[in-house]
């Protein structure tokens, strides 16, 4: 009987070489999508801008499409990590930090992650970049935070005019990530915190202030 044989672990140097390529792989694709839109890019771009060869290119994505892909994915499961935690929080939590003034925890986390990823959601959010992204986005981000804070029996038994509520919040939501990452992330994570809870139980006719 024939002995199967492993093949030895990569070693450490040949990691960071393929480390080394994705990640300017990544830093190409962000510039070129700014610069071009994704249609107009090819293979041979990403390659020329990240000065790797197409052999490189192959050895880890089949196309340009499989880049993006795979990039996508990678930030929707670091977010996926977060929902977890979205899923324990209330309404009286959101209330208590907002009547004390202190940002929710999980919301400065949230977009601490954002802010280190603002470069390729700018990107991939903006006219040149991928459509489909932004309702992954609000689904994993939005709808859930939203849907959390909901009276138990909304939750339960959803009428058409929570799932309005529900679509209204999420996109508002999403509306403002986008809004703090084109505007180039100036405010702090704690007050983007803030923001967020504050717009959440803003009513018509109030003072606009935080």
């Amino acid at each position: 009987m024939a002995t199967a044989v492993c093949a030895p672990p990569a070693a450490p140097c040949e990691d960071r070489r393929i480390s080394k390529s994705k990640r300017a792989l990544r830093e190409a694709l962000i510039a070129l999508l700014e610069e071009r839109g994704f249609d107009a890019i090819t293979v041979n771009d990403l390659c020329e801008r990240a000065d790797l060869t197409r052999g490189t290119f192959y050895n880890h994505f089949s196309d340009k499409e499989n880049l993006l892909a795979v990039l996508e994915d990678e930030v929707m499961a670091d977010i996926g990590a977060l929902q977890g935690r979205m899923h324990d929080i209330t309404l009286a939590d959101m209330l208590a930090y907002r009547v004390a003034g202190r940002p929710l925890p999980l919301l400065v986390e949230l977009f601490d992650y954002l802010r280190e990823q603002s470069a390729f959601l700018h990107a991939v959010l903006g006219p040149g970049g991928d459509a489909r992204f932004a309702p992954r986005l609000r689904e994993a981000i939005c709808e859930n935070l939203v849907q959390n804070i909901l009276h138990e029996k909304y939750r339960d038994n959803p009428t058409p005019f929570v799932e309005y509520y529900v679509a209204f919040y999420a996109a508002a939501y999403l509306g403002i990530i986008a809004c703090w990452i084109e505007r180039g992330t100036p405010e702090s994570s704690e007050d983007m915190a803030r923001i967020a809870t504050r717009l959440f139980f803003i009513k018509p006719g109030e003072s606009i202030e935080l």
